[in-house]
This record gives structure tokens, C-alpha cells and sequence, in this order.
């Protein structure tokens, strides 16, 4: 019985985990092209300055679309989404098997 029960917390911990990541992806892949630029950026550590100079857009634009990006995560800090992002980016790569 008690292998049982923790093979069904195992499997309820990996759905969890699992409609988090669909979650992720959902929101992520609701940002425009740009919005996802400046996401990208601005998790980086990326000034708006420099962002709008690169994108050729202003800094008030690179603002309105860091607001528009944090609305549509359901955030508050982009950072912590981008290290959750690039840790989704990685579970997803296929695994290498080296042989030797």
C-alpha cells in the first residue's frame, strides 16, 4: 500500500509540474515578437535606453511593452520567468548519450 501511495505522489507532482511548464509555454508564446525581444532583454539586465536604441524604438515604447510582457506572464518580476523560461528551454532539449 505503501508503494502505492507513493507512486500516486510521484505522478501527481509530475502533472503538477508538468501543467506548469504547459502554463509557461501558453503565456510565453502569447508575447509578440517584439514583447518577447524586450522580455528577453530586460530579464538580461538590458537598460530601456539600450533596448530601444538596438530595436530602434524609444525608451517609453520599450516600457509599455515590459508592462504589456509582465501583464500577460501574471507577473512581477521578469527575471525569475526568464530563469524559469530558460530552465523550460532545457528539459525540453533532447538528451545527448555520449558513448565511449
Amino acid at each position: 500500500m505503501d508503494r502505492i501511495n507513493e507512486a500516486l505522489e510521484f505522478e501527481a507532482g509530475n502533472r503538477e509540474v508538468f501543467l506548469d511548464r504547459q502554463d509557461l509555454r501558453n503565456r510565453l508564446s502569447s508575447l509578440s515578437a517584439c514583447e518577447s525581444e524586450v522580455f528577453h532583454r530586460v530579464a538580461a539586465g538590458d537598460l530601456a535606453k539600450v533596448i530601444g536604441a538596438d530595436l530602434g524604438i524609444s525608451e517609453r515604447t520599450v516600457e509599455a511593452h515590459r508592462s504589456q510582457v509582465m501583464s500577460k506572464l501574471g507577473i512581477q518580476r521578469l527575471v525569475r520567468i526568464k530563469l524559469e523560461a530558460e530552465l523550460l528551454a532545457r528539459s525540453e532539449e533532447p538528451s545527448v548519450s555520449s558513448k565511449g
